[in-house]
């Protein structure tokens, strides 16, 4: 009885703990589930997939050695070549080619100037108007030449710029048509407005004051090349006596006839305004219109002197250098050369006349204090793009040439004995040849340039865009 008490305390002892442990069962097993979940995601990678990336490792390995390789070919491959072209310099060549990173310098730039005038002039006295222009030309500009325009009396004659009178509201000028405001004058006034301001501006102005007339010089487009340079610019312009109708008529008449000049007796005291741009001591006023973007001031001074009271300088007018326009205040003109232009409503004036005998008088007759004659100073301004090819000659290299006088007879043998061992010639010039040796260009040397065993040549050639 006791044992089997004990065993029925034993079985009900089981029975209590399968009992007991079935809820602490189902979360020991949620336990493992998410452990064999998470050791899953942990787990090394399968022998297939690690064997996979190894093998791309290896591969890409492969590649860089095979990269190493050819690199070290091709670098013996030059070597080769250089080595080879050295080699055959020795017994003379025929072409060189350029070495890309030693021999050639690309995209070299530089400002180049020169005499604004034909024939490379900086400094014009003499002025010519020309005789070409029809009579209605001659309402809208006057155009100036260095000789008389007539080919058959000077054939070295050519333009140099143009001078023209504009007025806002087209006083000045008679119209041609009978429309009223419709006259030169203002075309000229409205022609140079939308040239030279910005779009919403409708009247020049100068030192701070709107000017309703004005001059315009406009020049030569082929001498002027890419701009007027600033800094080198001076107009001399003579004073008249306009003042002689003005006691009369006032400005309502054509007062620009030469019985309105005053007489020039060649003294030097004879009164000359003289004008030059203030970019020595201001910078450029930025223009937005178009790509023309500079603009100075025309102030007394001149090249020599520069400025005249510099910190209050007196002002005459405008320049736009990468337009080649200046522009003169005619109220200036009229308050201190005696201009007198005429302002009269359809009244033709003729003003560009007074202009052109103003500057044209200057030129022949007045002197700076140096003793030249004024006139009109001028130079162009350029930028020049430049390549610069350095062609070497070494000792051992273009010591003969195909001048059949360089050999004699049917076996080539050398014309002079001399030549024998230590042959001499003469470099002249150098062509520029493309990958097809055809010819492209010659450089032509200023002298002919001795070359032989004992003497090395470096010629540098400027190819200019």
């Amino acid at each position: 009885m006791t044992i089997n008490k004990r065993n029925k305390l034993a079985y009900q002892g089981s029975n209590m703990v399968a009992r007991g442990g079935w809820g602490r069962n189902l979360r020991a097993s949620a336990k493992r589930s998410y452990a064999q979940a998470r050791d899953r995601m942990q787990a090394p990678e399968s022998p297939l997939r690690a064997d996979t990336t190894k093998d791309m490792i290896n591969q890409q390995r492969i590649r860089n050695l095979e990269i190493e390789r050819r690199a070290r070919q091709i670098a013996n491959q030059l070597i080769a070549q250089r080595e080879s072209a050295r080699l055959a310099a020795r017994n003379g060549r025929v072409f060189t080619e350029f070495d890309l990173d030693t021999d050639v310098i690309p995209n070299q730039q530089e400002i180049v100037t020169r005499g604004l005038f034909p024939n490379n002039i900086g400094n014009q006295t003499k002025f010519h108007t020309s005789s070409l222009l029809t009579a209605t030309q001659k309402r809208y500009y006057q155009e100036v030449w260095n000789g008389n325009s007539d080919v058959n009396v000077n054939l070295t004659s050519s333009a140099m710029f143009s001078v023209a009178y504009g007025h806002a509201k087209g006083s000045g000028s008679a119209d041609e048509g009978g429309q009223v405001n419709d006259t030169p004058s203002r075309a000229i006034y409205s022609q140079y407005r939308l040239l030279c301001l910005e779009p919403d501006d409708t009247r020049f102005t100068i030192n701070g004051q709107d000017t309703e007339h004005c001059y315009f010089f406009n020049y030569n487009r082929a001498l002027m090349r890419e701009r007027l340079d600033e800094g080198n610019i001076e107009i001399n312009i003579a004073e008249l006596s306009g003042s002689k109708f003005a006691l009369t008529q006032g400005n309502e008449a054509n007062t620009s006839s030469l019985e309105g000049v005053r007489p020039l007796t060649g003294d030097a005291t004879n009164p000359v305004i003289r004008l030059i741009d203030d970019s020595k001591v201001t910078s450029a006023i930025s223009v937005n219109r178009g790509h023309f973007g500079r603009r100075y001031n025309m102030v007394s001074g001149s090249i020599e002197q520069g400025v005249y009271n510099a910190t209050n300088p007196t002002h005459y007018g405008l320049l736009y250098p990468d337009l080649g326009i200046i522009v003169i205040d005619a109220d200036a003109m009229n308050k201190s050369a005696s201009f007198n232009t005429v302002t009269g409503s359809e009244v033709p004036g003729d003003n560009a006349v007074k202009m052109t005998t103003a500057i044209s008088h200057s030129g022949a007759y007045l002197i700076d204090e140096s003793g030249d004659k004024l006139g009109m100073q001028m130079r162009s301004s350029e930028k020049v793009t430049s390549t610069h090819y350095f062609v070497r000659a070494t000792n051992a290299e273009y010591n003969f040439t195909n001048n059949p006088t360089f050999v004699t007879g049917s076996n080539g043998r050398f014309a002079q004995p001399s030549f024998i061992g230590d042959p001499k010639v003469y470099i002249t010039s150098v062509g520029m040849y493309n990958p097809r040796r055809e010819l492209l260009a010659v450089a032509k040397l200023s002298k002919p340039l001795l070359k032989s065993f004992t003497r090395e040549a470096l010629i540098k050639v400027k190819l200019d865009f």
